[in-house]
């Protein structure tokens, strides 16, 4: 199993640790640094940051959100990344939910995800090959767009750009069953958000995956001697995600965790959060939850349930927001 560092994305504004952990985590032999994006920092300038100050360690998004860019603009900033960095680039792909896309981005959000997925993933295909001009006869994504207010002008594009890699990796976070089985046929890998190695069948993940195929979740890690302490962060996170990304009606995330056996809990959880009660909200999140899906505790702790996690289909860990001991120790026990 590699180990991989998620930075994720940016809060008030930059962090300071974020490239002095990257530097660290090439030292150390992790396979790759991720970032990413909600509704503030983007996922790739902070990524090529860390490139040009890093020479061997993958960089991915994790993820780059599809309603932010056409497909083709996705394209242009993984390539052109892939080039400046000697191919570290790992392409890693979400929807989001339709209160982000709708709200900040201003776009409808697809009626038919897992079509609007597949035709995104196709284009940026497409130009990563550079085999022919870049069409689609889509429904979210036509090129050339031939809509009733289009000029008629437009005309199928190779870019300009000879691509490095065509086939540098894509991966796609994704969170139902439709999705996550869609992901396994047209992905490089797939970007769980809450993986807990005791309930595998949560995912329905097929038994049969493609050669290569990355399975890439990301975990909080970190080294302590009160667990109950160390898992407050990874509450904090959770209420802010089950409770606030997304409406009441449809949270993708509050799903999942229902899915995993604790509907109950994730419903509250909701309730408290969006009657403005975050605290209680992030209280009410079960400590057990939160432990299945993170790292956290002593290192004899950590060294035993890491055993869990290797035993499954999960080829890369991706450590989110480790300090600099838990991040060593994590390469110490993974050896």
């Amino acid at each position: 199993m590699r180990l991989g560092l998620a930075l994720g994305y940016w809060g008030r504004g930059p962090s300071p640790d974020h490239v002095p952990l990257a530097r660290e985590a090439e030292r150390l032999g992790y396979d790759s640094v991720w970032t990413a994006e909600s509704w503030g920092s983007d996922a790739f300038t902070p990524l090529t940051w860390i490139a040009a100050q890093t020479s061997r360690i993958k960089l991915g998004t994790a993820v780059a959100q599809m309603a932010a860019r056409s497909p083709t603009t996705t394209a242009m900033h993984a390539l052109t990344l892939d080039h400046l960095s000697g191919g570290r680039m790992m392409l890693g792909l979400g929807l989001s939910g339709p209160q982000v896309v709708e709200g900040w981005y201003g776009r409808p959000f697809p009626k038919s995800p897992l079509t609007a997925t597949r035709e995104y993933v196709d284009v940026v295909r497409q130009v990563l090959r550079r085999e022919a001009p870049v069409t689609l006869d889509g429904r979210f994504h036509p090129l050339p767009y031939r809509g009733a207010d289009a000029t008629g002008l437009g005309k199928p594009l190779k870019p300009i750009t000879h691509p490095l890699r065509p086939d540098l990796p894509v991966l796609l976070g994704a969170e139902g069953p439709k999705n996550v089985a869609q992901t396994t046929r047209i992905a490089d890998g797939w970007l769980p958000l809450y993986w807990s190695p005791a309930r595998p069948e949560a995912y329905a993940l097929p038994e049969s995956l493609p050669d290569g195929f990355l399975v890439a979740p990301m975990a909080q890690v970190r080294v302590c001697d009160d667990v109950a302490e160390g898992l407050l962060p990874v509450k904090t996170m959770l209420g802010f995600y089950i409770g606030g990304m997304g409406h009441a009606a449809r949270n993708f995330h509050a799903d999942l965790m229902a899915r995993m056996g604790y509907e109950e809990e994730a419903r509250r959880i909701q309730r408290l959060f969006l009657q403005g009660h975050r605290q209680e909200a992030v209280l009410a999140v079960p400590d057990a939850f939160a432990d299945e899906i993170s790292l956290v505790g002593p290192r004899e702790r950590i060294a035993e349930r890491l055993e869990l996690w290797r035993r499954g289909p999960v080829t890369d860990l991706l450590a989110l927001a480790p300090d600099e001991r838990s991040l060593r120790v994590l390469a110490e026990l993974n050896r």
